[in-house]
């Protein structure tokens, strides 16, 4: 191995690619490069953490000193990532309630005013409050 061999993966480290990577971009065999990676370790600098990759399409992220962490690029990845997972949504707002009409319990999701459980009930609510007047 020269020199000029030995520099780029060192350099290629730094830049954070593993084993494999710098294997085939030098065309060391992948012992060669895992035996001088372990016999010589280097400091990552710059290694960019899980959280500094957008969870939709994996593009490295810049976060900002002191505020919250960001998790995507752009609104459309987040929409996008969120339409991919609803599984992963922390649902709280459920509220159980009673059903003006015909008195069944039902369960609303973001809505602790409502007063139906379904259009059909308020349809025959209305008819019947209209029949009374």
């Amino acid at each position: 191995m020269t020199d000029t061999e030995r520099s780029r993966i060192v350099e290629l480290q730094h830049q954070g690619y593993g084993y494999k990577k710098i294997s085939a971009i030098t065309g060391l065999p992948l012992n060669t490069v895992k035996s001088f990676c372990a016999r010589h370790p280097v400091q990552i600098k710059e290694m960019p953490d899980s959280n500094a990759l957008c969870r939709n399409c994996l593009t490295p992220l810049e976060q900002t000193p002191h505020k919250r962490k960001r998790m995507f690029c752009s609104d459309a990845c987040r929409m996008a990532w969120w339409n991919a997972h609803p599984e992963r949504v922390q649902r709280k707002a459920y509220y159980t309630l009673t059903c003006r009409h015909c008195g069944k319990q039902f369960e609303s999701y973001g809505n602790s005013h409502r007063v139906f459980c379904s259009r059909d009930c308020y349809l025959k609510f209305r008819r019947k409050e209209a029949d009374h007047e």
